[in-house]
């Protein structure tokens, strides 16, 4: 969510460029929303972030870097400029609850909900 919301209203060129400083640690994100845990970084203070709270999520900035890339082979194929290209809009799903089993005493078995 926090990497989305952070390339939101960017040019493709300028997104793609700052997750790649991202997955290398030269720029960070802003934790706005899911907050309860980063540490305070002085790259919080480029980024006005609240309380500096920041962090460099690889692996969603690794998936969003494959949806840009998509977008713009897209682009390519349609006949459009790429480098005109902008995020407008990009939305961030919450995954369905996995179901597992907690077995109990006395034969029992009670569901066990995780995210």
């Amino acid at each position: 969510y926090e990497a989305a919301m952070s390339i939101k209203g960017m040019k493709l060129r300028k997104a793609q460029r700052y997750l790649n400083d991202v997955i290398d640690k030269r720029q960070a994100i802003a934790f706005r929303r899911f907050n309860g845990g980063p540490g305070r970084h002085a790259q919080g203070k480029n980024l006005k972030a609240p309380g500096g709270q920041v962090r460099w999520p690889q692996k969603s900035c690794r998936h969003i870097l494959d949806l840009l890339r998509n977008a713009e082979s897209n682009a390519e194929v349609k006949g459009l400029n790429p480098e005109a290209l902008e995020v407008t809009h990009i939305q961030v799903n919450q995954a369905p609850k996995q179901r597992r089993r907690s077995y109990r005493a006395h034969g029992r078995i009670n569901p066990y909900m995780s995210s």
